[in-house]
């Protein structure tokens, strides 16, 4: 080509396999201006497609020469319902080492398997888009539905409403809770957002006080019995006994699955996404309500914590409820909460996790020893986490009346929610899902002893054997003798 003529950006298409499918999508991109090629084996079918001004040859897409036919075109797509004859087509181009982009349709698994491993760039099998196509079609009706159920729900309120949030708040609940609470704004019903046990992780801290989000204590709030309206977000991996909701309740929305589903007017449980703020994000989108810089910094904050910045469970829905909400939010505020300075006491818990720590393969146990409350316990096993070879966590400590157990765990093989109630769940409490967890086991259960001074070496000695033996039976290890 000379030097200094302009090369057209206009891609060239052939599609081999001229049935309803080809023909639907030749007459697409020929209404689109562009240039396609079409063969077919079948000379009767080719004659109707140049009725159709279509430029259409009668070629057996399976024969040698289909190769040469088609090496002017930047895009091959194979559609015929022969999959044999798809495979025939893909190697002769590839053995003629054509460098078009090439589309092949497949009918199976195997089939597909077959021409990918032939050089097919893309593979698309009919009935597999079909299903999605119905799943999307079905999914975005189910949300049409909720949001008019919600909404009517809404309306029909005769006070105020209160939102509840796990016992002890993480992002995704706080976020949940934020977004519902503009939702019923929205719709003129004022909203509590109600909480049962502590706000005691840095990060959750700085991300309530950054927002500015009003939270309310249980001891704070009103009794449950005095409003209108009661939601739980967020909530189901609390202990049921925790839970403390003896009144009716309206709207339950969460993305965990469960054994026993909480008894609502409205609910929306969806473990088929990453977070409860993917869905929620959905329903501020259905319901057309532009989100605060506050609600959107909480709800993409909520998604990313969920699933460790995208590197966890994360879902299409996740990523495009985060593509929705990016430029709504304040980033430099993510960056604040993000970054939290670390407490005196939480270094000191590390410390001692660090110190007593055991790892047998890639599990790593810990006694972090007596601790004031559970939150640092949470933090000192993320942080473990991130040791070179270790792929689960768990980290423990004494209060006066319980032992506290926090777990983390990026093995894929490994829930380390069911590992926690295989170990605990029959003398204590435990919840979690597959990549985090929590117990808390009282302390009688272990030892008939109580936490006074003359006991704490014995007490500290006893239930650490205890922990450590009943964590490594269940992970499927044996406990060493030390740490490492």
């Amino acid at each position: 080509m000379s030097e200094g003529v302009p090369v057209s950006s206009m891609s060239t298409y052939a599609i081999l396999g001229c049935g309803s499918v080809g023909h639907a999508v030749a007459e697409s991109l020929a209404n689109e201006g562009k240039d396609v090629l079409i063969l077919d084996k079948d000379e009767s079918r080719v004659e109707a497609l140049r009725d159709q001004d279509l430029e259409a040859r009668a070629t057996d897409i399976g024969d040698e020469g289909v190769a040469s036919e088609v090496e002017d075109c930047d895009v091959v797509m194979i559609l015929a319902s022969d999959v044999e004859a798809n495979k025939s087509a893909v190697e002769r181009i590839r053995e003629a080492d054509g460098e078009q982009f090439v589309v092949v349709r497949a009918t199976d698994p195997v089939s597909e398997d077959k021409l990918e491993s032939l050089g097919a760039d893309v593979i698309i099998n009919p009935s597999t888009v079909i299903t999605n196509s119905a799943l999307r079609a079905l999914e975005t009706g189910e949300l049409e539905h909720n949001t008019h159920r919600l909404g009517s729900i809404l309306r029909e309120s005769t006070g105020r409403m209160a939102i509840l949030t796990h016992t002890n708040p993480d992002p995704d609940s706080i976020a949940s809770a934020v977004a519902l609470q503009a939702i019923a704004e929205a719709r003129e019903v004022e909203a509590d957002i109600v909480y049962g046990g502590d706000v005691g992780h840095q990060e959750n801290r700085a991300f309530v006080n950054l927002l500015g989000i009003d939270l309310l204590s249980r001891t704070e709030a009103p009794p449950l019995e005095e409003y209108g309206l009661i939601a739980l977000v967020d909530r189901v991996d609390d202990d049921p006994a925790e839970v403390g909701v003896d009144v009716d309740v309206d709207v339950f929305i969460d993305h965990h699955d469960f054994d026993e589903p909480i008894d609502a007017g409205f609910s929306d449980v969806r473990p088929n996404v990453s977070s409860s703020s993917t869905i929620l994000t959905k329903y501020i989108q259905e319901f057309d309500i532009r989100p605060t810089e506050a609600v959107a910094t909480a709800l993409l904050y909520g998604i990313r914590a969920e699933t460790l910045d995208f590197k966890r469970d994360t879902t299409p829905a996740d990523l495009t409820a985060a593509a929705y909400l990016y430029p709504f939010a304040n980033h430099d505020t993510l960056e604040q909460v993000e970054s939290p300075s670390m407490s005196p006491e939480t270094l000191d818990v590390l410390a001692e996790a660090i110190q007593n720590r055991e790892v047998q393969g890639s599990h790593l146990v810990s006694n972090a020893g007596f601790v004031r409350g559970r939150e640092a316990l949470s933090q000192a096993a993320q942080h473990l986490l991130n040791l070179e070879g270790i792929t689960t966590t768990a980290v423990f400590g004494i209060t006066e009346e319980r032992i506290y157990l926090s777990a983390r765990s990026k093995d894929i093989r490994m829930n380390i929610g069911n590992v926690l109630q295989d170990a605990f769940e029959q003398i204590g409490e435990a919840s979690g899902h597959s990549t985090q967890g929590n117990a808390s086991i009282p302390l009688g259960i272990f030892t008939g002893i109580d936490a006074s001074a003359d006991n704490r070496d014995t007490l500290l000695g006893l239930t650490e054997e205890a922990v450590r033996r009943k964590l490594f039976e269940s992970m499927g290890v044996e406990s060493g003798e030390n740490g490492s």
